[in-house]
């Protein structure tokens, strides 16, 4: 483990869990409890889509998709792009993305 690593992990474990931070961590949790958005994520990963395009990945309808990327959006998991007439969506940023992979990686070493 490098010093880096070792020094955050540190800073962390000797300072307390406050109950607001506690809850906001369980909520993001909570977000990745689901199945579809996990797919909805994973789509996502290294590029964008229109609600249209991920509802056609997913075989669901648009109002569906729709309410799970604002849920993702609530939760700051996506972030929103307008062109025009169309919105498209993408991972908020590359935290997200590593909260997957390093998920997969766990649950694959199992």
């Amino acid at each position: 483990m490098k010093n880096e690593d070792t020094s955050l992990i540190n800073s962390l474990t000797e300072m307390p869990l406050d109950e607001t931070t506690a809850d906001r961590l369980a909520e993001v949790f909570k977000v990745f409890g689901d199945n579809t958005r996990i797919k909805v994520l994973w789509l996502l990963l290294d590029k964008e889509f229109c609600v249209y395009d991920i509802a056609e990945a997913l075989d669901m309808t648009q109002s569906a998709i729709s309410h799970q990327l604002r849920t993702l959006k609530q939760a700051r998991l996506v972030k929103a792009r307008r062109d025009g007439k169309n919105t498209f969506y993408s991972l908020d940023d590359d935290h997200v993305k590593g909260i997957l992979e390093q998920v997969l990686t766990h649950i694959k070493e199992q």
